[in-house]
């Protein structure tokens, strides 16, 4: 496969993450897809935003990167927050992607979860539990990691109120899905994910063994093989549907 033949994949970061938690993947990637990453504003080297951090805000970024590189369509692959970036756009704008992949993603908000999910994100709090994770986080956002930590908790509280996709819209996501979870991932929630796998279209489930929710806690080939085949099996349709249309238009 030459690189003009190669589908433009996206990567999309977790929250309080950036671009770097595709690093140890990106050379098998780049083999088969034309790889692509964006830091979402306010994120790693993006620099300020004044805005709040919102789901929406997080997919405009995407839609407008894609545009600048002219980007028509691409597959998507998302981690965590980044894979419910992905499936926003793949239920507001199904015209840009081809394919979503997900991993680690919650896909069911309400104000419990949110509230979960944000109790832990108070600068000064994670200052005195997890010193190490702040360090990162002061190393990884140019910006300021405090900003980045009470902005996140912002944006979850307002998705727990205001999910992006209600349930009664997940049937309005027509494109191949592919969602990843780790039998041990509490955060995402294995119950959760499977509801979901159930009421969508074009779905499959793929339960990674022996994995939490952190991303470094991934087996790199199973994730990347996966990958491969979940996107290949989209090209090939593709490839059989176009070729099902000539055929058709040539009787």
């Amino acid at each position: 496969m030459n690189g003009k033949e190669k589908t433009p994949l996206i990567l999309l970061h977790g929250a309080l993450g950036t671009s770097e938690q595709f690093d140890f993947i990106l050379p098998q990637l780049k083999e088969h897809f034309d790889v692509h990453q964006l830091n979402f504003e306010g994120h790693g080297n993006a620099g300020p935003t004044n805005s709040s951090f919102r789901i929406p805000y997080f997919a405009e970024n995407v839609l407008g990167y894609m545009d600048e590189y002219r980007i028509d369509q691409a597959y998507f692959f998302g981690y965590s927050m980044g894979g419910y970036v992905a499936l926003v756009l793949a239920k507001n704008n199904p015209e840009r992607v081809k394919g979503v992949a997900t991993l680690g993603t919650i896909l069911q908000w309400d104000e419990e979860v949110a509230d979960r999910e944000s109790k832990y994100l108070h600068p000064k709090k994670m200052k005195e539990k997890v010193p190490h994770f702040v360090k990162q986080l002061s190393e990884r956002h140019l910006s300021g990691w405090e900003r980045v930590v009470n902005s996140t908790r912002d944006m979850l509280q307002y998705l727990g109120a205001h999910p992006e996709i209600k349930v009664d819209e997940w049937k309005q996501i027509m494109c191949p899905l592919r969602f990843h979870i780790g039998d041990r991932d509490t955060t995402a929630g294995f119950a959760e994910t499977v509801e979901i796998y159930r009421i969508t279209e074009k779905s499959e489930l793929m339960v990674i063994p022996k994995t939490g929710h952190p991303i470094n806690e991934v087996d790199k080939e199973y994730l990347v093989l996966s990958l491969k085949n979940f996107f290949r099996e989209i090209k090939k349709t593709d490839q059989n549907d176009r070729n099902q249309k000539k055929n058709g238009s040539q009787n």
